[in-house]
């Protein structure tokens, strides 16, 4: 059976899509999931088979004083059954025209140097890879 992948742009309309959806390292906060939807810089899109959520990439605009604004992608994601079909590339691709249309030329993410998938993806993806670049974090953020 051939299953059709269908992409979507996260909107009001369709997230109830995602509610109860495995995609995410954790359950939905709806107070989180709101915030998120009715902040204008804030983009999700995420792919779909029938009712099945099997992917999602989700990122947002940084705005800074004397720079154009630059898109972070934050998380991309494809359940373990649906990997290697193509899903992640699509829904990065998408997320970036999005970016695009927002007014953001410069897109960026960053991958632990040990993950040889992402890193794959992104160069298929056309992306610079860079290197130098150490992370900090406060609170325990990229324990996640």
């Amino acid at each position: 059976m051939n299953e059709e992948i269908t992409y979507h742009i996260l909107t009001f309309q369709n997230a109830s899509q995602l509610e109860n959806s495995d995609i995410f390292d954790n359950s939905l906060d709806p107070e989180q999931f709101y915030a998120f939807l009715a902040d204008p810089g804030h983009e999700m899109v995420f792919a779909a088979i029938g009712t099945q959520i099997v992917g999602m990439a989700s990122g947002n605009v940084m705005l800074h004083p004397d720079k154009q604004p630059a898109f972070f992608i934050n998380e991309v994601g494809v359940s373990e059954n649906f990997q290697r079909r193509g899903i992640a590339t699509s829904l990065c691709e998408l997320l970036m025209n999005v970016a695009r249309e927002k007014g953001c030329q410069g897109i960026w993410l960053a991958t632990e140097s040990d993950n040889i998938e992402a890193r794959g993806l992104y160069r298929r993806l056309n992306a610079r890879e860079t290197s130098g670049v150490i992370v900090y974090d406060w609170g325990g953020v990229m324990d996640d």
